[in-house]
C-alpha cells in the first residue's frame, strides 16, 4: 500500500507543504474567478477578438517583462516573502477596481489596466512559488506533492468559472472583485504561519543585469533546459487558440449564454481534476521526456477534434478529454526543471519558463485574436493541433539521448 512518507521517512504532507498548498490554491481561487469575470464580461459586451487580444495581452506582457526581475529576487531574497508581498500588491489593484465599478466608472479600459497590474504581481510572485517548493519538499515527493496541488488546482478551477458565472449572472462583477481581494488576505494570512528560510548563496551578491545574465548562460548551456524552453515556446504559442479563443468559439458557434460559457470551463477542469488524481497515485514519470511529449501530441489531436466537434455536447466531452492531460504535464515540466537545476538558479530559471510561455501567448493572439475575426476558430483549431503534435514528436526525438544524469545539479 502506498503512503505519504518518503524513502527517508519524513512525511510528504507535514504542516509547512499542506499551509503552502492552502495558500497558493486559496489565492489560485480567487485570481481564477477574476479571471473568468473579465474575459467573459469583455466577451459578452464585444464579441470581439480584437478586444480579447487586448485583454491576453494587457495581463500577459507585463508579466513576462517583471518575471525576469522576479526570478532574480527569488534567488536573492526570502520567496516565502516576495510571495506576500505580491498578493498583496495585487489584492489592493483589485480593491480598486471594485470601489471604480460600485462608482459607476466601469470602462473596459480600467479593467484592461487593472489586469496590467495584476500581471506585475503575477510575474514576481510566479517565480518564487515555483522556486520554493524544493525548500519545502523531499526530492523524491516532488512528483506527488505536485500530482496533489494540481489536483487542488483543478478542484478550484472548477469551482470558479461557477462561481464567476453566477455572479455575473446574478450580481455586480464588482463582487467577484471581491471575492479575489478576500481569498488574498486569506492566503497571506495562511503562509506567514509557515517559515522557509531565504536560499543560501555562495556567492557574492552581483548587480541584477549581472544575475540576470547569469540566468540566462546557465539555462541555455544546460541541454536539457534548453530543450524545455524551447518546447515551452512553441507549445504555449500553438495552445492560445484553444485558451484564449474557445470562448469567443462557443459565443459565436453554440451560444451566449453563460451557462455554455460556465461548461466551457468546467468541463475542462474535471478532466484535470482526473488527470491531478491520475498523477497523484500514477505519477512516478521516470521518462518525463517521454511523458511531456505524448501529452503534447494528446493536446493536438484533442484541439484539432474541438474544431470538427459541430455539436456542444461532443464539444465538451473532447474538451474535458483535453483537460485530462493538463495536471500530467505541468507536472512532468515543473518537476522535471526542479530536478535538473540547482538551487540557487531556481528563479531565475523558472523566470525564464515564465518569459518565454508567458511571452508567447500575447505573439500568438497578436496573430490569432484579429484572425478569428476574418477565419472561424474551428479552422484556427484545426491547423494549430496538427502543429502541436509535431512538437511533441520532435521534442521527443531531439532530446531522448541526452543524458539526464550528466546534467543533474
Amino acid at each position: 500500500m502506498k503512503t505519504n512518507i518518503d524513502k527517508k521517512g519524513y512525511s510528504l504532507f507535514n504542516k509547512k507543504v499542506i499551509l503552502f498548498l492552502a495558500s497558493q490554491n486559496v489565492s489560485l481561487f480567487g485570481s481564477s474567478v477574476v479571471g473568468f469575470a473579465i474575459i467573459w464580461h469583455i466577451t459578452l459586451e464585444t464579441s470581439s477578438g480584437f478586444w480579447l487580444m487586448l485583454a491576453t495581452i494587457c495581463y500577459m506582457v507585463p508579466m513576462v517583462i517583471i518575471s525576469l526581475w522576479g526570478g532574480v529576487w527569488a534567488d536573492r531574497y526570502n520567496r516565502k516573502h516576495l510571495i506576500m508581498i505580491a498578493d498583496a500588491f495585487i489584492a489592493l489593484a483589485t480593491l480598486g477596481l471594485a470601489i471604480a465599478f460600485w462608482a459607476g466608472y466601469q470602462r473596459i479600459e480600467l479593467l484592461l489596466a487593472v489586469s496590467v497590474i495584476r500581471s506585475i504581481g503575477a510575474g514576481i510572485q510566479t517565480p518564487a512559488v515555483n522556486a520554493i517548493f524544493p525548500q519545502i519538499v523531499p526530492r523524491e515527493g516532488l512528483t506527488k506533492v505536485q500530482g496533489v496541488n494540481q489536483t487542488l488546482n483543478s478542484v478550484l478551477m472548477l469551482l470558479s468559472p461557477a462561481v464567476g458565472g453566477v455572479v455575473l449572472g446574478s450580481m455586480d462583477i464588482a463582487w467577484a472583485f471581491m471575492l479575489d481581494v478576500i481569498t488574498a488576505a486569506l492566503a497571506i494570512f495562511i503562509i506567514s504561519f509557515i517559515k522557509v528560510e531565504k536560499i543560501q548563496r555562495t556567492d557574492a551578491p552581483a548587480p541584477i543585469f549581472t544575475e540576470l545574465k547569469q540566468g540566462m548562460e546557465y539555462t541555455f548551456r544546460h541541454p536539457l533546459l534548453r530543450g524545455i524552453i524551447i518546447c515551452y515556446a512553441c507549445s504555449f504559442f500553438l495552445i492560445t487558440p484553444a485558451a484564449v479563443l474557445s470562448p469567443l468559439m462557443v459565443e459565436r458557434s453554440f451560444g451566449s449564454d453563460i451557462w455554455r460559457l460556465t461548461a466551457n470551463e468546467m468541463v475542462w477542469t474535471v478532466g484535470s481534476i482526473v488527470g491531478g488524481v491520475f498523477v497523484s497515485l500514477h505519477g512516478d514519470f521516470k521518462d518525463k521526456i517521454r511523458t511531456i511529449a505524448l501529452c503534447l501530441v494528446a493536446f493536438g489531436v484533442t484541439f484539432g477534434l474541438l474544431g470538427i466537434a459541430g455539436n456542444f455536447a461532443v464539444y465538451l466531452i473532447i474538451m474535458g478529454a483535453a483537460g485530462f492531460f493538463m495536471p500530467i504535464i505541468a507536472t512532468s515540466q515543473t518537476v522535471f526543471i526542479q530536478e535538473i537545476t540547482q538551487p540557487t538558479m531556481l528563479g531565475r530559471v523558472f523566470s525564464i519558463v515564465q518569459l518565454i510561455s508567458a511571452g508567447a501567448t500575447p505573439i500568438a493572439i497578436l496573430l490569432f485574436g484579429p484572425l478569428a475575426d476574418v477565419v472561424s476558430v474551428e479552422s484556427i483549431l484545426i491547423v494549430s493541433g496538427i502543429l502541436l503534435a509535431l512538437v511533441g514528436v520532435l521534442y521527443y526525438h531531439s532530446n531522448k539521448n541526452i543524458s539526464i544524469q550528466r546534467d543533474l545539479p
